[in-house]
This record gives structure tokens, C-alpha cells and sequence, in this order.
């Protein structure tokens, strides 16, 4: 298929598009750079372009004759979203808008959508299975919460077939050595525990040492970025074989501490990590892992790389060859 991929120059975007041309699917990507990397395109033409530009999402549909989107572009930062909501909102929601004005135009009835786990709040049960009660406790959660619904209705009303896929926690480095996470700033917990080691961050502050948890940090759900990846192409799959639209969670239901992470840092660097204890964010729950059996079965997707020491390898592969300027001390909880 030609895909269109929006925010394809993001980190799990550039990561699906390679996992998409390896397929044999030919990705065109389209990213403002307001995150993204230009250097991070490489398996297919790239425009650099907002989806409100509606003349030129036109032309690519049709010059490439698009057949499927792959949705990542969105603003992703928890804390900002709770500082500027209605930018948040604009960007995430105003500009999917855009986007699936223009498709349903062209005749394009296929979406494969990169949601969260944000949508679900704080869990009521653990692993978080994908009809858990949605209640967000930010703005980043509920533009997605939003997008899922405003899918939910247009696949109920049109010819829409979409795939919804819940990430937990991103992370890792393409294997290859070819793409990896760069964020400004950089608020996840791998590559800021790895820039600690490198002497690149004065410290890795922890936010939160009293949790309900076995050594009182935070658990997430850690998954692979190319697991990820992977998972975008099997759902594109399921869609052009007749699949039915559906929400998934992606994850691997099993949980590492903030402490665990550390050590299998300092354990793959070889290198300690200068560490600063502090107070909880509001609004973290103490654990966060998901049950993801219905993506196993609906698109026959497993997790191959998610182990945490292979998470850790890549990465550290990754940020200890391109991380080269120094950054301060910022928060860096967990991803």
C-alpha cells in the first residue's frame, strides 16, 4: 500500500515507516518538525507540512494515490498539555479534524491511530485491560480520549475502518542503529537515566520514592519502539483484509521499577547514574501495565523485543554515539 504517515519524522513514526517499507509498503511521510527530524525520514518522500495545509494534503493523496494513514502527528508532552490545554486541543483534535476531512474526500477509508494509555487515567484494576473506564487526568489524555470517539462515531456513519492502539511506554533504539528517541526536552525516563551516565545531566531526578510499590518507585509497562512499529503494520493488515475497527492496548504486561531501569542502566553502561530523589507529580499513578492479549489475537502481534535489557541496549547503543551536547538537570520521573 501507499501510506500516508503524519508525524512520521517523530520518534515511533520514523520507526513505522521503516517498519512499513520493510513490509513493502512505500511511506510518505508528512511532519511540521515542530518535534520531529528531517534526518529521520529515509524509506520514502517526505513533505514538510501541518495537516491544516489543506492544498498540499490534497496533492499528496493524490499524486501518491494514498490508500491507508498511519496517524502519529499530535503534541505529547503530559505536563505542557496540563499547562497549555487549549493548544493541546487545537493541535491533537482540530488537526486530526483536518486530516479526516480531507481522506473521507479522497476516498481514503483506512486509519491506523497512535493513542495512549492516558486515555485510561488512574487504574481501577492492573493489568489494564482495553474496556477499563477512559477517564483522563490530563488534556494530553483526553485529545486522544476525543480522537478515539470522534473515529468511534465516523466509522459508525461512513466507511471509515480504523485501528486505535493505546501505547504504554515507548522505548528502546532501532536494532539497525539507524533511529532513535529525541526528544527536546527529554522528559522520558531511559534516555535521561542514560544521559546521567554519559556525564550529560548532572543527575536523574526521580520523581516519586513513595509509592505502594516493592521499592517505592513508580512501574510502567515498558515496550520496544520497533514492537511498536511492528504493531502499526499488522493493524494496517487487519484493516485491508476486511478487520473490524477497534482500540487496543500495546504493552507487555509486565512492569519495571524506575529503581529496575537505573540499575539495568548502570548494568549495560557500565557507568553509574547520579540520582536525586523528589516529591511525586500529581496525577502518577504507582503502576501502569497493560494487558494487551486482544492485539495478540486481532493481529496476531507480539511483543519480540520488549525485554528491558534489550530496551536498554539499543537505547544505550543509540544516545552513547548521538548525544554529544551537554543538557541540565530536568525532570525525568519515568517515561
Amino acid at each position: 500500500m501507499n501510506v500516508l504517515v503524519t508525524g512520521g519524522a517523530g520518534y515511533i513514526g520514523s520507526h513505522t515507516a521503516k517498519a512499513l517499507a520493510r513490509a513493502g509498503h512505500r511511506p510518505v511521510v508528512v511532519d511540521d518538525l515542530s518535534t520531529g527530524h528531517a534526518d529521520n525520514v529515509r524509506w520514502g518522500p517526505f513533505f514538510h507540512s501541518k495537516l491544516s495545509d489543506s492544498a498540499t494534503l490534497r496533492e499528496i493523496l493524490r499524486e501518491y494515490e494514498i490508500e491507508a494513514v498511519v496517524h502519529f502527528a499530535a503534541s505529547a508532552l503530559v505536563t505542557e498539555s496540563a499547562i497549555r490545554p487549549l493548544a493541546y486541543f487545537e493541535n491533537n483534535i482540530g488537526e486530526t479534524l483536518s486530516l479526516l476531512h480531507i481522506m473521507l474526500d479522497a476516498g481514503i477509508s483506512r486509519m491506523v491511530f497512535s493513542s495512549s494509555c492516558a486515555t485510561y487515567g488512574l487504574p481501577k484494576q492492573l493489568p489494564i485491560p482495553e474496556d477499563h473506564p477512559q477517564v483522563p487526568v490530563n488534556p494530553y489524555g483526553e485529545s486522544k480520549l476525543s480522537v478515539e470517539r470522534i473515529l468511534h462515531w465516523m466509522g459508525r456513519t461512513t466507511r471509515l475502518g480504523w485501528v486505535a492502539l493505546r501505547y504504554f511506554n515507548a522505548a528502546g533504539a532501532d536494532p539497525e542503529g539507524q533511529l532513535g528517541e529525541e526528544h527536546d526536552p527529554e522528559t522520558h525516563l531511559i534516555p535521561s537515566a542514560i544521559a546521567a551516565a554519559l556525564g550529560q545531566r548532572e543527575y536523574l531526578e526521580i520523581c516519586g520514592v513513595d509509592y505502594p510499590t516493592p521499592d517505592g518507585t513508580a512501574i510502567r509497562d515498558y515496550v520496544h519502539v520497533t514492537d511498536l512499529a511492528a504493531a502499526h503494520v499488522c493493524a494496517l493488515q487487519h484493516l485491508a483484509s476486511g478487520g473490524e475497527s477497534v482500540a487496543l492496548n500495546l504493552g507487555t504486561g509486565e512492569g519495571a521499577s524506575v529503581r529496575d531501569v537505573m540499575a539495568m542502566v548502570e548494568r549495560v553502561s557500565g557507568r553509574r547514574v547520579p540520582k536525586r530523589d523528589a516529591s511525586r507529580r500529581p496525577g502518577d499513578p504507582p503502576i501502569l501495565v497493560a494487558r494487551s492479549e486482544l492485539a495478540g489475537r486481532l493481529l496476531h502481534w507480539k511483543p519480540n523485543c520488549s525485554t528491558l535489557e534489550a530496551i536498554v541496549e539499543t537505547a544505550w547503543r543509540w544516545h552513547s554515539k548521538s548525544l554529544t551536547a551537554p543538557v541540565g538537570p530536568e525532570l525525568a520521573a519515568f517515561g
